[in-house]
């Protein structure tokens, strides 16, 4: 692990040709006044034409234009250094555009395995499909291939530059031979055409393409020339083109077209039935983008030349690597990275997070050299302290009695994991189980297996991994590897007995357990098939998990997050703690992340959504009233109601979460909504899918919930919804600020996405992608800044900010106020001893607290838990239906509990945003501070002993 110089602070900017280096330039100030010490910049290479996100890298050796100019880039870092700020990059080393736009596949898909880039793809140029040697299956087509071809829909044409296939937007290149032999038979027939004069420069194009290797590129050149400049020969070439491109309803009139289309590189398929032959590694399903053989050092060098450059200039200061676990080994990967870094000036410690969805008590290697992940494990564990467990153990009894389902969601990631191997990895599990054949032949307790046999063992192994990956690169495997790969095969073996044999043999070979008459060469096969199935088991998992499961089972959602755990009942406060203690032992300056590009949900709909598991029953009652109001409202879509049981409780917490604050966010809510809700059900898979979309169920689905937000008289469910929604939105807002507080001050460095410092409310992409509002954030900081300056102390402040939550202010005065603190403290937050605090009395429960400490510097952050459960507890408070009051609680809630401080910590204390000074008392031998003293005016409290 490094010791790496983090960043305080993080702010992640989604770029695109709507948000430029100039855009991002002016936010600088703002974001320095924020507290940021670190711009968070999604890619910023080359993409595809209009990318919204910069991950579909077209060329990776230059900048993006539509982002800016070099100049604009320049002038963007030299902004963030006189700002004291740096530039985190996201980077994206598995993939790259699979397309025109992309030079190097291009030249792969005109040249074929001799092209100098062929190397550069994870291309099986010789795969077991018949028919594919030496060729890429590209699945670019929407009906079959035939049908296509003879609808007209695939031509060849003619431009400046060559002849090329069109498909609709996409452009094929015709191979250097093909093209060489159809530009020679045009030149005979115009040089032999009667009654027009020679051209010496046809004479000249002859010559030049009857040689033994003739450069075309300038052969095309004059050609275009003579095409552009006399009108007979642009009338028989495009004459040509409209004949060789066939005639419909004459079959035969594209046999030559079919032919020239059967001597490429490249063959055109189906794209929903060539997921079952397709001979190159994909980023996960998405067949536009290729993966690459990153694992080759030319590749590495051809592909990270610009970004060392950036880190080398200081332009770059630290690295966020996408998706890891693609990568072949991705400790070599992370090894070479940090070698090329530490060759390019004093970048020995270079700041590297990477994006890895950790399992439940999973551990990021040890060994790699990095500062951590990009924080989906700390925002899970966030988020679980927020749910009441014992409400989440009523909402299991409400979610099996709506849906009638028992299963568990470890089983239900199981057989939705079974579902996408045959769906959309069919071919890549047909390649392995052949590799694996191979190895079978070679093993005298192997050889008697079928294929069949092979690949159901494969299946059942990796449908029941219960991590991403694991990293076996050598003939070592490691503890954590060799425990996830035999908790699988037990599965697998008992779960299927049939598969029994078969999964022991598969064990073996991916834990190296080489019988002794096997050859080091044989073994070394051992090791390649296990490396590949390592990058099998990801996509995987993440299709059948986060883009299927994720979205079938809807008992709180708010947990339904990536590398979250729906089928738990929340975190206990010590499991938090224990967990901040082990981060802080082994990866201190990993991201903490509560809300990112690729989040189901925004922190903020989250901790709405999360205030249902304390208030289950009142939730209960609601669901059924609003069943049996709604009912009338559902379509009738083959004489089933739509939606269902399941979706319509997902419908109603996305309601809860997402429901808008500002009436006039109003006006797009229901397009919104409408358009993730069809995104939602073909991730489900359940009645419409990416693969087989089901418009009339999506329009059923849609017309649903258009009725249901109906504003007209009679509609019993948005009157009362609309009250219920005030609840949790005001519980869900003062829980939003307790995660907050504890990203800033856990170990770790805070992040914050987009827009986040304020309230935000969004769903999953692309409806996180929106534009976002600086304009008024930094209207708003402003103002507070100068009110804070003005207040001396803040107590009003916050407690006026507090009255006027809604405004989203009280968050933003938050962030701002901690971020500050913990920038002008920066070792104590990096190397400061986490020290976990309790409580006493009836608080304890609803407490979270620690202290951190760097020899005399302490800071004390405290924060207070389930607000609604406690509000309800509350003898004084006024619950009607079950359902706690708004408005912040009073003292007496709180006043029979204290902080218990450690024994040599101060007793005087400044609350950073209240500017109240509190001391300490001494009851029973030891130092506290009353809690009501601690959340007299926000439910949060940071203290510092300065």
């Amino acid at each position: 692990m490094l010791s790496p110089q983090p960043p305080a602070a993080t702010y992640r900017i989604q770029f695109n040709r709507h948000f430029s280096f100039a855009g991002a330039r002016t936010l600088v100030p703002y974001l320095q006044d924020l507290g940021m010490t670190e711009l968070y910049a999604s890619p910023l290479l080359k993409a595809r034409r209009g990318s919204p996100h910069g991950y579909d890298v077209t060329d990776p050796t230059s900048l993006n234009p539509e982002l800016g100019s070099e100049e604009d880039f320049t002038a963007l870092t030299e902004t963030l250094r006189q700002h004291g700020m740096g530039l985190l990059l996201d980077i994206v080393p598995n993939h790259m555009a699979a397309g025109a736009e992309n030079p190097w596949w291009l030249d792969t898909m005109r040249n074929g395995p001799g092209s100098p880039y062929a190397g550069f793809f994870d291309i099986d140029w010789n795969p077991i499909s018949p028919g594919l040697a030496g060729k890429v299956l590209l699945p670019i087509l929407g009906e079959p291939y035939g049908k296509a071809l003879e609808n007209r829909e695939l031509t060849l044409e003619a431009t400046e530059d060559g002849l090329w296939i069109r498909y609709f937007d996409h452009r094929l290149p015709l191979s250097p031979g093909s093209s060489g032999r159809i530009l020679a038979g045009w030149s005979r027939e115009l040089a032999g055409v009667q009654g027009r004069p020679p051209l010496p420069q046809l004479t000249g194009l002859l010559n030049m393409l009857e040689k033994p290797a003739p450069d075309f590129v300038h052969a095309w050149v004059i050609f275009w020339r003579l095409y552009n400049t006399y009108p007979w020969i642009k009338t028989f070439t495009d004459h040509k083109l409209d004949v060789f491109n066939g005639k419909k309803g004459v079959p035969q009139s594209f046999d030559r077209l079919d032919g020239l289309l059967s001597e490429q590189y490249s063959r055109l398929a189906f794209w929903r039935s060539a997921r079952e032959k397709i001979n190159y590694r994909r980023f996960f399903d998405v067949s536009s983008l290729v993966s690459l053989r990153m694992e080759d050092e030319k590749v590495f060098e051809a592909t990270h030349s610009l970004i060392l450059n950036l880190a080398r200039s200081g332009q770059v200061t630290g690295l966020r690597i996408d998706h890891v676990d693609g990568l072949r080994d991705p400790y070599s990967y992370l090894a070479r990275l940090q070698d090329r870094l530490s060759c390019r000036g004093d970048l020995s410690s270079f700041y590297v997070v990477v994006e890895k969805i950790l399992g439940d008590d999973e551990d990021l290697p040890t060994a790699w050299p990095v500062s951590g992940t990009t924080g989906y494990d700390f925002l899970n564990t966030l988020n679980g302290i927020f749910v009441d467990r014992c409400g989440a153990a009523e909402l299991d009894r409400l979610y099996t009695g709506l849906t009638g389902s028992g299963e568990d969601f470890e089983t239900v990631v199981y057989t939705q994991k079974k579902r996408v191997i045959a769906e959309l990895f069919a071919g890549d599990t047909r390649t392995l189980a052949h590799r694996l054949g191979r190895l079978a032949e070679e093993d005298r307790w192997g050889r008697e297996f079928t294929l069949a046999e092979l690949e159901q063992a494969l299946v059942e192994i990796t449908a029941r991994l219960g991590v991403y990956r694991t990293y076996i690169n050598d003939f070592n495997v490691a503890a954590q590897d060799r425990f996830y790969i035999e908790q699988a095969a037990a599965g697998g073996m008992q779960g299927n007995p049939s598969a029994g044999p078969a999964c022991k043999f598969l064990k073996r070979v991916l834990l190296l357990e080489f019988p002794d008459y096997l050859s080091p060469d044989q073994r070394a096969s051992w090791l390649r098939f296990t490396m590949r199935w390592q990058q099998f088991t990801g996509p995987v998992m993440a299709k059948g998990c986060e883009d299927t499961a994720l979205y079938m089972y809807n008992r709180l959602v708010s947990l339904n997050e990536v590398g979250g755990r729906p089928g738990t009942a929340g975190i206990p406060v010590e499991e938090f703690h224990r967990r901040n203690k082990i981060r802080i032992e082994r990866w201190p300056c990993a991201i903490n992340a509560t809300s990112t590009h690729d989040t189901k949900r925004s922190e903020d709909v989250r901790a709405r959504i999360n205030v249902l598991s304390e208030i289950p029953a009142a939730w209960e009652r609601r669901v059924e009233r609003w069943r049996q109001w709604n009912d009338s409202q559902k379509p009738l879509l083959h004489g089933r109601p739509v939606p269902d049981e399941n979706t319509e409780l997902f419908i109603y917490q996305t309601l809860v979460g997402a429901w808008p604050l500002q009436e006039e966010d109003m006006a797009d809510f229901g397009n919104r909504l409408r358009a993730y809700l069809v995104k939602a059900a073909r991730e489900a898979k359940v009645h419409t899918s990416w693969l087989y979309p089901d418009p009339e169920y999506e329009s059923a689905l849609e017309k649903f919930v258009t009725s249901i937000l109906e504003p007209r008289d009679g509609n019993l469910f948005l009157q009362e919804f609309t009250r219920f929604q005030k609840i949790t939105a005001y519980y869900g807002a003062l829980s939003s600020l307790g995660q907050a507080l504890l990203k800033i001050t856990s170990p770790g460095i805070p992040d914050f996405y987009q827009g986040t410092e304020l309230w935000n409310l969004s769903l999953v992409d692309p409806d996180n992608r929106r534009p976002v509002d600086f304009k008024t954030r930094v209207r708003l900081l402003a103002e507070l800044k100068e009110e804070d300056e003005k207040a001396g102390g803040g107590l009003h402040l916050a407690q006026t900010l507090l009255s006027c939550w809604p405004d989203g202010r009280i968050k933003l005065y938050l962030i701002y106020k901690a971020l500050n603190f913990r920038r002008a403290h920066r070792d104590l937050f990096i190397t400061g001893k986490y020290i976990p605090l309790a409580a006493t009395g009836h608080g304890q429960e609803h407490t979270c607290a620690f202290a951190r400490r760097l020899e005399s510097c302490w800071s004390l952050t405290v924060v207070s838990l389930l607000l609604a459960k406690l509000q309800i507890s509350n003898r004084s408070a006024h619950c009607e239906d079950g359902l706690p009051e708004t408005g912040f609680l009073p003292g007496k809630a709180w006043e029979d509990s204290a902080l218990i401080l450690p024994a040599q910590s101060p007793g005087r204390w400044l609350n950073i945003f209240t500017g109240e000074v509190l001391n300490a008392n001494r009851e029973d031998g030891k130092n506290t501070l009353p809690l009501a003293s601690l959340f007299h005016s926000l439910p949060v409290a940071l203290l510092t002993s300065e």
